[in-house]
């Protein structure tokens, strides 16, 4: 053991070291729910990295990934793949090469190994992300088509602006909404209405009769909003 921590704390072993322990704690933290595997803690996307150029830090790592066959996957799989390996290999030479050379001679190698590493990391690191990507692949979920403008049946005794469901049909089972008035008007079970806005902070769709769809003045312009169907 004190063998082991001696080569794994010295160099060119131990800025592997030091980025495998930290990616090992990353996924660790991950699998708790503490931060996402996009990278950000909680919820929030990273706090500020997306600001002060932090997003365009992260794009430029993924295009370099992607152009030694690493990309596909999240960055800090491909970062802990490449640690790991870079850590196999400078242990090996350093267990069994470079610790009976001169410290000047073991250094100047040492430097060379550390850097040269990451080239049989990379390839072999490509080689097991390949039935990893497949996997999220399968495991992606399908973006859902916006409905916003489409027709739907109200199902509740009423709709207002305070409470009601509708009916969509999806072409499956058929989707029941939450659904509101958007003028402040009242509709009853039976009538048709025309979708035209999504709320998430209230998990609702804005509704108007679909009799009334001609007249309408404002329609949102922005309908990014409604990836899922709630």
């Amino acid at each position: 053991m004190a063998e082991f921590l001696e080569v794994a704390l010295s160099f060119p072993t131990l800025p592997y070291s030091v980025v495998l322990c930290f990616a090992v704690i990353y996924w660790m933290l991950a699998a708790t729910g503490i931060i996402d595997e996009d990278g950000g803690i909680g919820s929030g996307d990273g706090a500020d990295f997306h600001s002060h150029g932090g997003e365009h830090g992260a794009s430029g790592i993924s295009a370099m990934f992607a152009r030694l066959g690493l990309g596909g996957a999240p960055t800090m799989l491909v970062v802990l793949l490449l640690a790991f390996f870079g850590w196999t290999i400078t242990y090996l030479v350093q267990l069994f090469f470079l610790q009976s050379l001169p410290a000047v001679l073991r250094w100047g190698i040492g430097s060379a190994v550390a850097v040269a590493a990451l080239v049989p990391g990379a390839v072999v690191s490509a080689w097991v992300l390949r039935p990893i990507r497949r996997l999220l692949l399968k495991l992606r979920p399908v973006a859902q088509e916006s409905i916003l403008g489409r027709v739907a049946q109200i199902t509740s005794p009423e709709v207002t602006a305070e409470q009601g469901y509708a009916s969509f049909d999806d072409g499956g089972a058929g989707l029941i909404l939450h659904v509101r008035m958007r003028d402040g008007s009242r509709l009853v079970r039976g009538q048709r209405v025309r979708l035209v806005e999504y709320l998430h902070d209230k998990n609702h769709y804005l509704v108007v009769a679909d009799s009334d769809l001609p007249g309408l003045d404002v329609f949102p312009s922005d309908v990014s909003g409604d990836k899922e169907i709630h």
